[in-house]
């Protein structure tokens, strides 16, 4: 890094929280201090319970430099017209008044393994007995040629959902009849949701009422991918013509964009196109490599707590663990939370520490009230979590089937806002 490897000085600046204060301002030396960088389904999960559980014996510091908080997971729906860009917005005042977490709203910039502090973009200095680092996915650069962050304005990721997600329903509200909508996916691994698949769909869906002479192109660089019996089988009953997918035997891992001219080659052959959503090769937030518990691209984990294989004292979550079986999705880090807090609470305070236990489960909604699903249940090993048993949705399930699956997967999203933020 060309620093010492264990501090990084730098990120732009930006206006400090009210909460920013010099090293060991966080409330009674004696208390143990935990730290936790990332307010998603990983990080806000593992704040609240280490607060509800410890019940004031730890001293919680949840980072994380945006006020409301967007889930990834739904905002494919509103893509779709099936939700509004509010019903994924969430805050964190409950974390705050309900249980006591110290909620900063700024970067953390730097990591102090030595010394055991976080740098914030505002100057302060936050120590930790226990650092989490739950920042989601950062992308990789250059790995899709012509594209870089800069021009994401002209051709969104929407992987981070908020603006992004509102920038790319706009570009598909204003097509012109008959345009074309591109979808360049990315290589494994990647975050999921929001699934490109299901995006798919639900960019058919809307084309389908507003624009149904639309065509919709994907460029996809993997010959299969989760559910695609699924997907294959829906497009083809709900959106028939409208879905064009290439994969690498027809050069969908040769792809070249133009965001000034709005152009997708695909194996040498130009297509104009009215909308490309770009979705780049990922890896773990930037945080993580900061820390130096990154391996380049993720941060290996120790299964049984999810502690990093570079530190003892820093545990990784989510998206940017390098973990095993599980994928990388909002349910999988809420799992990941809850053992995680729990062998956090264990090693500090001495409370009881069960055995790792986590679960997983993935909705889609490809068309109105048909939904599919895939999940799991994992172990924790000497090796990696492991998966133990498994389950997907069928072809040809009848409609009431997929229109429970649906149902099933609202109450999810409402219990597990619920267990993030309180």
């Amino acid at each position: 890094m060309g620093l010492d490897r264990r501090v990084f000085m730098g990120g732009a600046a930006v206006a400090a929280s009210s909460l920013a204060m010099p090293y060991g301002f966080a409330k009674g030396n004696g208390t143990p201090k935990v730290v936790v960088i990332g307010g998603g389904a990983g990080g806000a999960t593992a704040a609240r319970y280490l607060a509800k559980d410890s019940k004031g014996a730890l001293d919680v510091t949840l980072i994380e430099p945006s006020r409301s908080y967007y889930t990834c997971f739904f905002s494919n729906l509103y893509l779709g017209g099936f939700k509004n860009l509010d019903d994924l917005a969430h805050s964190y005042g409950t974390l705050a008044s309900g249980y006591g977490v110290n909620v900063v709203h700024d970067w953390a910039v730097g990591v102090d393994r030595d010394k055991k502090y976080v740098r914030l973009a505002g100057g302060a200095r936050v120590p930790y007995d226990k650092l989490i680092l739950s920042p989601g996915i950062d992308f990789v650069e250059g790995s899709v040629a012509g594209w870089d962050i800069l021009a994401q304005n002209k051709m969104p990721h929407a992987y981070k959902a908020g603006s992004q997600t509102e920038l790319l329903k706009a570009q598909v509200m204003a097509m012109p009849a008959g345009g074309v909508f591109a979808m360049v996916a990315p290589p494994n691994p990647f975050r999921c949701p929001p699934g490109p698949y299901e995006r798919i769909s639900m960019v058919a869906y809307l084309l389908k009422t507003h624009n149904p002479t639309a065509k919709i192109l994907v460029a996809d660089p993997k010959p299969k991918f989760s559910k695609m019996a699924l997907f294959q089988e829906g497009w083809g009953t709900h959106y028939d013509g409208m879905i064009d997918w290439i994969g690498p035997d027809f050069g969908g891992d040769n792809v070249v964009v133009n965001p000034d001219e709005m152009t997708l080659s695909i194996d040498g052959e130009v297509t104009k196109v009215d909308v490309c959503n770009v979705i780049p090769a990922m890896k773990a937030g930037r945080i993580a490599e900061v820390a130096d518990v990154s391996d380049g691209r993720w941060a290996p984990v120790h299964a049984r707590d999810m502690s990093s294989k570079a530190d003892k004292d820093i545990h990784v979550l989510g998206d940017a663990a390098l973990q095993g079986d599980m994928p990388k999705s909002g349910f999988a880090a809420n799992s990941q939370a809850k053992v995680c807090a729990n062998a956090i609470r264990g090693a500090l305070t001495g409370s009881k520490i069960f055995p790792a236990k986590f679960s997983n489960t993935c909705w889609s909604l490809i068309d109105d009230d048909d939904g599919v699903k895939v999940g799991a249940s994992y172990k924790a090993t000497d090796e990696k979590i492991a998966k133990v048993s498994g389950f997907i949705s069928k072809t040809g399930e009848d409609a009431a089937t997929r229109a429970n699956n649906y149902k099933e997967s609202e109450g999810w999203y409402a219990g597990i806002t619920k267990d993030m933020f309180g």
